[in-house]
């Protein structure tokens, strides 16, 4: 079967359901593969439920509803099949949804998966919003969220911009208007950053004299005539720069760059902005949009996330608003502790673990940011303690980009790794997770170390 076969498949599966259930994960991609899912099934006129999970492993099947309701997966669901097969779950009661390593069945789950067909910068979200417009072609509005469902799975981040399937989705929002495209400086935080924190604090290239040191951020702006503060004397932000004006400062920075012999191939990218959105708030682009929905995921309500996915920008934005400011003040404590706790090496990873400090929901982020600060030619392993569940603990890895290239496949250690201890791993090459047993983490992590070096081994 084709993936164009699935998705229509897949939509007169829904459309021919009494009720159905969405059942999906907690992050951006989650959060907005189960809103683009819940907005085309209800405007269909099917009754439909959502339901979140952390994970879709041994314990949270009990949270999967034993009903009659039609069961859609999505952002997970496609390897883990052989636990819906042990939780009875038959193929007339299942749609997956999602774009993660199948694992191959006995039971022939329909399933709408385009990295089969070749396509791996293409998130959950985007493959929803396929199955969507089946359901009714004018459901080109929720491009919009699965744009940011793209851009918050990292879809975009290789290539500086949206590719394949991935890129057309937008391009249906540019088309319907309330997503807008444009090639610019490659940063984080454009909407709502002050200026100089803006460039100081992105990572994707590094400028000599404003990476990590916003008073030379400044310096470098004031210096070139860019104003740092409006009339009213409020910090300016990216997006209040006109196009003379940011073009005059990404070319200062790609000089710089240059001058210390660095790379500018990720110095800008194409950036997705949603002209529908208040300025000067997180909603009004696709990084910054998907980084609240996280903030909701982690602090265990993505359906707020949801809510605000649904239009709501009153008490739900607010309460979202209110995440992300604990969301981003918990990863920095991580980050920093991380860095001066400082972590221990093995062959091929480094690894640390912080105990109940912070919540299991930020430590793969914190890692993340602790990395780019860390040996740059090892992955990181970051282990923490989960209160709820004390016999269990809950590992995060991160990944560059180079290790990647390098062979390294995060997805496929844990899953290895944790084989042996029934454990559940999954992700991506560059990103991914598991829960052990308590008692088995040394042991893990050596298993861990192992199969990176292996990985490593084959490249070279």
């Amino acid at each position: 079967m084709s993936l164009e076969g699935e998705v229509r498949e897949a939509a007169d599966t829904i459309l021919d359901a009494d009720e159905v259930t969405v059942i999906s994960h907690i992050d951006a991609d989650g959060i907005t593969s189960l809103s683009v899912l819940m907005q085309a099934i209800t405007r269909a006129g099917v009754k439909a439920t959502p339901v979140f999970l952390r994970q879709l492993e041994p314990l949270m099947m009990h949270r999967v509803p034993q009903d009659d309701t039609l069961k859609v997966f999505s952002d997970f669901g496609a390897g883990q099949q052989h636990l819906l097969e042990e939780h009875g779950l038959s193929t007339d009661e299942v749609v997956i949804v999602d774009h993660h390593v199948s694992q191959e069945s006995n039971t022939p789950y329909l399933q709408v998966n385009a990295l089969p067909y070749g396509h791996s910068k293409f998130s959950a979200a985007g493959a929803a919003y396929l199955v969507a417009r089946a359901i009714d072609a004018d459901n080109r509005d929720l491009a919009k969220l699965a744009v940011i469902g793209n851009v918050g799975d990292m879809m975009a981040r290789e290539d500086c911009g949206l590719i394949g399937p991935a890129r057309a989705i937008a391009a249906d929002g540019i088309e319907y208007g309330n997503v807008t495209a444009r090639r610019d400086l490659n940063v984080f935080g454009i909407s709502t950053r002050p200026l100089h924190i803006c460039l100081a604090y992105s990572n994707e290239t590094r400028v000599p004299g404003v990476t990590g040191n916003p008073r030379g951020a400044r310096r470098l702006l004031e210096r070139h005539g860019i104003q740092t503060r409006t009339g009213n004397g409020k910090w300016r932000v990216w997006e209040d720069l006109d196009e003379g004006e940011r073009r005059t400062v990404t070319s200062v920075l790609a000089e710089q760059v240059v001058a210390a012999g660095g790379d500018v191939d990720k110095l800008t990218a194409e950036l997705y902005l949603f002209p529908d959105e208040t300025p000067h708030t997180p909603l009004r682009n696709a990084a910054e949009f998907s980084t609240l929905l996280n903030a909701c995921g982690r602090w265990a309500r993505p359906e707020v996330g949801a809510t605000v996915c649904a239009g709501d920008r009153g008490v739900a934005f607010r309460e979202a608003e209110h995440m992300l400011t604990h969301h981003r003040a918990a990863i920095k404590d991580l980050m920093h502790y991380i860095l001066r706790t400082g972590v221990e090496e093995r062959s091929a990873v480094q690894y640390i673990h912080v105990g109940d400090r912070f919540p299991d929901t930020v430590v793969g982020i914190g890692a993340g940011m602790a990395l780019s600060k860390l040996h740059s030619d090892k992955p990181i392993l970051v282990m923490c303690s989960l209160p709820e569940d004390p016999s269990l603990t809950k590992v995060s890895m991160r990944a560059t980009d180079q290790m990647v290239e390098a062979g390294v496949d995060l997805q496929a250690a844990l899953v290895e790794a944790t084989a042996p201890f029934n454990g559940a791993g999954g992700g991506h090459a560059i990103a991914a997770g598991a829960f052990i047993p308590k008692e088995a983490e040394e042991e893990f992590v050596g298993l861990v170390d192992a199969c990176i070096g292996r990985q490593c081994d084959r490249r070279e």
